[in-house]
């Protein structure tokens, strides 16, 4: 058997040099290096700015979707957006695992890949269905996980695609944990979505009783989802394209003030001045849309001379997995409507 690289290099056919994610085409060939992770796969979650591109590209034909993501699995040899450079996570159990492999892994177990997509080697056999509402798409297929590749074994008290909507961005509420300090003013942009409302429980958990959580929400339907489990002390509804307004907004429910943390959550384009300017002097903005231009944020906090630190959102940290899946234990309405959107 074939030693393979701890990254996954050995898998890169070009360019030559890069690690896996960046790589354009890299080796899907499902023979397993001597430390890799064989998983037939059940179900791909594309992440929320990839989705959107490729349902807008197929003008929402569920055909050409499945078209569009054949045809980057075939091309790259993994499901990495050539428009968003983004992917996703799946779910499956796993089929193979290399003598060379390090833990605690074994043929039979179900988990999710806490892996990008977009350097996941990919076969996909057919797409069986796809569920635009939630960005997940049934396959059948098969993936391979690296030995530096970090996953989580599907829990048995909730079901699995309950598990893997939340895991698909425990990266986002794990590090708002981490973040937001007591007393503190925050802003979740894109509140009403499946990250957002996690990031705004655990701002509101964090910042507690003295802190100030707002939640802008994108249309009046996400507005009253997020309202009605009541993690934000403030709630409105915003275009997150339109610096101007929603700074004018945050200047309102701030007296003034700005805010220490803001989190963006949203999966388009041109969100980074909202952002900016909603964030006082030394404070925080934490991207985590992967459709965040660093180029833009650094080049427009310059402009209007902003002195803010900016996160670029690791979709990993220390703990997330449980972290996130505790959330959906604590709180029965998060996890009621988690359900009833995901499972």
């Amino acid at each position: 058997m074939k030693k393979g690289n701890p990254y996954g290099t050995h898998r890169v056919i070009s360019p030559k040099g890069v690690l896996p994610q960046p790589a354009d085409v890299i080796d899907n060939t499902m023979e397993i290096y001597d430390n890799e992770v064989l998983i037939d796969v059940k179900t791909l979650n594309i992440d929320s700015a990839s989705f959107t591109e490729i349902e807008k590209r197929a003008e929402g034909d569920i055909e050409k979707i499945k078209e569009i993501m054949l045809g980057i699995v075939a091309k790259a040899g993994k499901h990495k957006n050539p428009w968003t450079g983004s992917g996703g996570m799946l779910i499956g159990t796993v089929k193979e695992v290399g003598p060379a492999y390090v833990g605690d892994l074994k043929a039979g177990d179900k988990i999710a890949t806490l892996v990008s997509l977009s350097l996941t080697p990919l076969v996909i056999e057919e797409i069986l269905e796809v569920r635009p509402d939630i960005d997940q798409v049934d396959i059948k297929g098969q993936a391979i996980l690296f030995q530096s590749g970090i996953y989580s074994k599907l829990p048995e008290d909730m079901a699995e695609g309950l598990a893997l909507s939340a895991l698909d961005v425990a990266g986002a509420p794990a590090q708002t944990a981490k973040l937001v300090k007591p007393g503190q003013t925050v802003l979740v942009i894109g509140g009403g979505g499946k990250s957002g409302l996690m990031c705004l429980y655990e701002a509101k958990k964090r910042a507690g009783v003295t802190g100030h959580v707002i939640c802008m929400a994108h249309s009046e339907k996400s507005y009253q989802r997020a309202k009605d489990l009541g993690f934000a002390d403030d709630y409105f509804a915003a275009d997150a394209t339109d610096a101007v307004a929603v700074y004018d907004k945050i200047m309102e429910l701030t007296d003034g003030e700005l805010c220490d943390i803001v989190i963006n959550c949203v999966n388009i384009d041109n969100t980074e001045m909202a952002s900016i300017l909603a964030t006082k002097d030394d404070g925080l903005v934490y991207f985590f849309s992967m459709a965040t231009s660093f180029t833009k944020a650094a080049l427009g906090a310059e402009g209007v001379g902003k002195d803010v630190n900016m996160i670029i959102g690791n979709g990993y940290t220390k703990g997330h997995a449980a972290i996130t899946l505790q959330e959906l234990r604590e709180h029965d309405g998060l996890r009621k409507l988690f359900e009833e959107m995901y499972a």
